[in-house]
């Protein structure tokens, strides 16, 4: 009987760590849940076979872009919404809202480990900007697209969205904000831009460079967003359906100043995009002088700092380094309320 018993608690603790061992198993084996959204641009293009103009933006599903990668069912399990599917030049407002929205809602799902936005590039960098004050979330918002369409020779598009998801699923990526993954490449929101319209590296950060790199599925942070972002910002969207309209405004020689005023007459803000130190001409310092909607001024130059000292009008605010489409983002956000000139400068040195 007591050989029995022996034998009887033998099996159980063998069955016990069996089923342990099972467990064990299924969990390293799962793989982090990654929510795809797709909004269209040049990685959903589609065109003339092998070339890279002349294509139609925004062709592609969400489902076929996910269908040219399958290696993406190694990195994760992958969950595919449609918000849009157009040319980036044609996303608004509210499109940035629905996005931030889902993520917000999303987000407080257990099971999401991050999110991935396929998008056009020409304005990709105001959507990663909108998101990183918007988003309330530490898990990784990464923002991909390409600059060949799908139908050319060595498309981008795949690459890119295979290292974006590789990013999202990784913990490197938490708390850094929403980033932007492009040939190989992890940038931040607020530093991130364009800088070409052909170049496969288009996709840059000035002065401030990388903060990452992406190599095969490994990724490597090397440094971090220091301005206030995500769940730090103080932007609340959730009630709005739109935002504040803002115009944007470049100063070139003999700029017409009917315009400045027409500008000033429709908008609810100005960001004026001024030569050298965010400089313009008397014409146009006299009808600034004049206006009583927030005016930020920041530079056509891509290297730029305005500070106070460069303003030319007092009743301007300086954009410290954020360029014109940038400092746009961030003064529609900063009209959402009541909100004093003092307290608009700090918030371009704050963001």
């Amino acid at each position: 009987m007591k050989r029995f018993a022996a034998i009887l608690l033998s099996l159980v603790l063998v069955f016990s760590l069996l089923s342990a061992f099972a467990e064990e198993t299924a969990v390293s084996e799962s793989k982090p849940k990654i929510v795809v959204l797709a909004t269209g641009g040049t990685i959903a293009g589609v065109g003339e076979a092998g070339k890279t103009a002349g294509y139609k933006p925004g062709s592609l599903t969400a489902e076929e872009l996910l269908a040219a990668v399958p290696q993406l069912a190694d990195v994760a399990e992958i969950e595919a919404i449609q918000v849009c599917n157009v040319n980036s030049d044609d996303i608004t407002a509210e499109v940035w809202l629905t996005l931030a929205h889902t993520i917000n809602e999303m987000a407080e799902d257990p099971d999401v480990k991050g999110f991935v936005i396929t998008h056009g590039t020409d304005t990709m960098e105001e959507t990663a900007y909108f998101l990183n004050l918007t988003v309330k979330t530490d898990k990784p918002v990464v923002l991909t697209g390409s600059m060949r369409p799908s139908t050319s020779i060595s498309a981008d598009g795949p690459i890119n969205l295979y290292e974006s998801v590789c990013v999202a699923a990784s913990d490197e990526a938490v708390g850094q904000g929403v980033l932007i993954v492009f040939s190989d490449r992890i940038y931040a929101a607020r530093s991130v831009t364009k800088t070409s319209t052909y170049s496969v590296m288009a996709i840059a950060a000035g002065e401030t460079g990388s903060i990452g790199i992406v190599r095969d599925e490994e990724v490597f942070m090397y440094e971090s967003p220091s301005r206030r972002h995500t769940t730090a910002s103080e932007f609340d969207v959730s009630g709005l359906e739109t935002l504040p309209k803002v115009t944007v405004l470049y100063f070139s020689v003999d700029a017409d100043p009917d315009l400045l005023q027409y500008a000033a007459d429709h908008s609810d803000g100005l960001v004026i995009a001024g030569a050298g130190a965010g400089e313009f001409s008397e014409k146009w310092i006299e009808i600034i002088n004049g206006l009583t909607i927030p005016v930020v001024i920041s530079s056509r130059i891509d290297d730029s700092m305005i500070i106070r000292d460069n303003l030319l009008c007092k009743n301007t605010v300086a954009a410290n380094s954020l360029p014109p489409q940038k400092a746009a983002v961030l003064l529609r956000l900063a009209l959402t309320g009541e909100i004093s000139r003092e307290r608009l400068g700090e918030l371009f040195l704050q963001y």
